[in-house]
């Protein structure tokens, strides 16, 4: 079956994550058409209007409007920023039975609409919903693609960047497995310019470094509520990396079916983003150490998908 083409999205979830992204994809000017389907009706409805109200400064017209699920028919892209929300002090695995039932009715109103595209998973905890969307859905694994480690990764390569006074986009390197507390970064890949920097800190502040990246969002939380900016900010890229058909290594939540030497479970790892979803997983040069984590990671992961995603 093809999938359907154009730029339409469709967002579902309009909180803190969701209007966010809404916001940056104007300012991008990624899309024609944006469809906002929300529970809070009037809410959404307000957003829409103020969205509408910059398109005069837009790079590019857009189509903005609240909508419904019947919206997600002839969408390119559908993306689920919907769900509890993480309190202060809840790990982001706390929140996998809600919000795996919540999921279970979304993606069954979707799917019912004819949808054919892609699926991009927000909503935390974000490996766990996009295994059961995978399931739920019953599309090929590569249309269903989480956030992953999208955020990680650019937390850290920001703080990298500020260790050496180097830009953070000149830093290249990795957080991979859950987007939770089992993350870790891959030192041995990790540079500045082609430059290996892992030898040039010392083992205390590389876990410093790692340690402030897995905690990011908690400290953010605990100061204003939650975190969406730069959770936007990554989502745009992997829509533009989608809708752009750009081949792009991005640090995805994607299916792994063998890579790495693990199986039936999404994971942050970079992946090379094109039109059609994940075209194939990037397998990185892991030490033994780093295999031993993210095989933990996995575990993880695992042991919670096997009791919270029941068909």
């Amino acid at each position: 079956m093809n999938i359907t083409l154009g730029n339409k999205i469709v967002l579902v979830g309009n909180g803190a994550v969701g209007s966010s992204y809404a916001y940056a994809l104007l300012n991008q000017g990624l899309c024609d058409d944006l469809i906002i389907v929300d529970l809070d009706e009037e809410k959404a409805k307000g957003d829409v209007m103020d969205l509408n109200h910059g398109i005069t400064y837009a790079l590019s017209p857009m189509n903005i409007r609240y909508g419904s699920y019947k919206d997600c028919k002839d969408a390119a892209l559908v993306v689920i920023c919907a769900g509890a929300a993480q309190k202060p002090g809840e790990t982001r695995l706390d929140l996998v039975n809600k919000n795996v039932n919540i999921f279970k009715s979304i993606i069954e109103n979707i799917m019912n609409s004819g949808f054919n595209g892609i699926f991009l998973v927000a909503t935390n905890p974000v490996d766990i919903l996009s295994y059961a969307t995978w399931k739920f859905s019953g599309l090929p694994k590569e249309r269903v693609i989480g956030s992953g480690t999208i955020l990680d990764s650019a937390r850290f390569r920001y703080i990298v960047g500020e260790e050496f006074k180097t830009a953070a986009i000149s830093v290249h390197g990795y957080i991979i497995g859950e987007h939770g507390d089992s993350q870790f970064p891959v030192w041995s890949s990790t540079n500045i310019a082609g430059t290996p920097i892992a030898d040039r800190l010392t083992k205390e502040r590389k876990e410093e470094i790692a340690a402030s990246v897995r905690d990011a969002a908690y400290e953010i939380i605990k100061a204003k509520g939650a975190t969406y900016y730069g959770i936007a900010m990554g989502l745009v890229r992997i829509t533009k990396a989608i809708l752009r058909n750009e081949n792009a290594v991005l640090p995805v939540g994607a299916l792994l079916e063998g890579e790495y030497g693990h199986h039936d479970v999404f994971v942050g790892i970079p992946s090379v983003i094109t039109r059609t979803g994940v075209k194939n997983i990037v397998e990185l040069s892991l030490t033994e150490d780093e295999k031993g984590k993210l095989a933990k990671s996995v575990q993880t992961l695992k042991d919670i998908q096997n009791t919270a995603i029941r068909l």
